[in-house]
């Protein structure tokens, strides 16, 4: 299964994010109680795993941001 369109975007964003504050995999999976492989397999293209809504909402947390800033203006 792969991931939707509005996944890929909303991963893209997180991930940037994340690389403009230099927070590594491991950074942002220790600020969030979970595992480095989760976050991995949610930024890799080969797994089906994507971020809910609670997960990004603790994301724009720990990225001093809000979760609107990991979606897109228009639907996709």
């Amino acid at each position: 299964m792969e991931k939707d369109k509005i996944d890929l975007y909303v991963i893209e964003k997180v991930k940037k994010r994340r690389l403009e504050l230099g927070v590594s995999q491991a950074g942002l999976a220790d600020a969030l109680g979970m595992s480095v492989g989760f976050i991995g397999k949610i930024e890799s293209p080969n797994y089906p795993t994507h971020y809910n809504l609670k997960h990004l909402n603790d994301i724009a947390k720990v990225l001093k941001c809000s979760p609107q800033d990991f979606f897109p203006k228009r639907p996709l």
